[in-house]
């Protein structure tokens, strides 16, 4: 018996399929805590890649010293989406006026950490792990994951994009997997890189489009492998949390497929909640949304979501450019809540974006704008108590810091009372810190 069990997990070990690591007695002791079914919280992460510009965001219009730094750039009042007297949206934002009119929508203003990194790699890993020291390793949701309350047998979180695992998904022993929803899942059967710092961890997959997609039942791979999986099922011994673990996750794994097959096939009749797949220039932002949208109304049991959408690296032809990526952006979030609010399940869920830094001031000479510091947030859904949040970072030359936007809100204070106060998480647990939360929920 020891001899088969042995060999079982030698063969598991060299498969994604599983994670094994010092996480794991964790994980084993906080899966028990199980949500409530359709009735648990749900937190989706939208990270707007490559430095959005903050300043052409959330727009101080009345400012002088904004029209100044900005002669090519600058957005005047009756261009914006009027917030109040000295600040508007960009008119990109269009599509997320009714939840500014519903108090659906918290604007964080000044928003970013201590000594600024101006590198975009460097600068994500410090959002994304919340550690501006960069010694972290691991990403904050990724910490989180294990103490999070799911459903027996749900994937606690999901990435949907053609990217790899971003940092703040890693270092739960819980997998993450990586979804799309123009092509067919099936299970990673390959070991990852033994150089990866993060191990090996659960994944779904996607197989290019010109391979053959398996059938209902797998094909003989995926036959091959569940079998060593309930082999191990019926010799391991109910003492053994690291077996049980290994049995566990890989079962969830297989369910977890079956389940996203289902939901994202193509070919699946359309529902009452009809989630917009956008325009084909939207760089898949509203397609992702909806396949993120659809798990959600099915019950999948998810309760973090990340996705991310690109361009915001905006060293040229700004305007436009900047003004078309905030319109993707808000059609695509428009229309998924808009899905979601027709499957009953808006009031469960909260968006928030971020983006690694903000632009410099002084628009550059090709219509641009270069690397800065301070920025800004969004947090969206009915459960959010709207509003502006914080000053804006003053314009006047002595208040900027190296001709970049000065910040006063740590982004791990908003981090924290989503953590705390709609996740349920140990935020103090998870960030290292205790940060004062912010008014961004409503009460109960």
């Amino acid at each position: 018996m020891q001899n088969r069990r042995s060999f079982l997990m030698r063969a598991l070990r060299g498969s994604s399929l599983i994670a094994a690591g010092p996480l794991v007695p964790g994980f084993l002791a906080t899966s028990a805590r199980a949500a409530v079914p359709g009735g648990d919280t749900i937190l989706v992460v939208l990270e707007l890649t490559g430095g959005n510009d903050g300043l052409n965001t959330v727009v101080p219009y009345a400012d002088d010293l904004y029209h100044r730094a900005r002669p090519t750039l600058r957005l005047s009042k009756e261009q914006v989406v009027r917030v109040d007297d000295e600040i508007g949206l960009n008119p990109g934002l269009r599509g997320l006026e009714k939840f500014l009119g519903n108090g659906q929508l918290a604007i964080v203003q000044g928003v970013g950490y201590p000594n600024p990194d101006r590198s975009h790699f460097d600068s994500m890993d410090v959002w994304q792990s919340a550690d501006p020291k960069r010694q972290a390793g691991t990403g904050w949701l990724g910490r989180c994951l294990g103490d999070l309350r799911v459903e027996p047998g749900k994937v606690p979180g999901v990435h949907a994009g053609t990217e790899a695992l971003p940092l703040a998904l890693r270092g739960s022993a819980a997998g993450v997997p990586t979804i799309h929803p123009s092509k067919p899942f099936d299970l990673e059967l390959a070991p990852q890189s033994p150089a990866s710092p993060y191990g090996n961890t659960t994944r779904i997959v996607t197989r290019p489009s010109s391979a053959p997609s398996p059938g209902p039942r797998g094909d003989g791979q995926f036959a091959s492998r569940r079998g060593l999986i309930e082999g191990l099922a019926e010799v391991a011994p109910d003492r053994d949390p690291l077996l049980q673990f290994v049995r566990r996750t890989s079962l969830q794994t297989y369910s977890a497929i079956g389940n996203l097959r289902e939901i994202a096939r193509a070919d699946r009749p359309s529902t009452p909640s009809g989630f917009p797949t956008g325009r084909p220039s939207d760089q898949g932002l509203a397609e992702n949304l909806g396949l993120v949208g659809r798990l959600i109304a099915a019950e999948f049991g998810t309760r973090i979501f990340y996705l991310s959408v690109a361009g915001f690296d905006t060293h040229a032809g700004q305007l436009q450019a900047h003004q078309e990526l905030l319109r993707q952006v808000a059609d695509a979030v428009s229309g998924f809540f808009a899905g979601l609010d027709r499957s009953g399940h808006a009031r469960r869920v909260v968006l928030m974006t971020f983006s690694e830094f903000g632009r410099r001031v002084q628009e550059n000479g090709s219509g641009g704008t270069d690397h800065g510091a301070a920025s800004c947030q969004f947090v969206i859904g009915p459960a959010v108590a709207g509003g502006v949040i914080g000053r804006h970072p003053s314009l006047a030359p002595d208040r900027l810091d190296a001709g970049d936007l000065g910040h006063h809100t740590d982004f791990r204070r908003v981090y924290a009372t989503l953590l705390d106060g709609w996740l349920g998480c140990d935020s103090r647990a998870v960030l290292g810190a205790s940060f004062e939360p912010l008014p961004l929920l409503k009460r109960g």
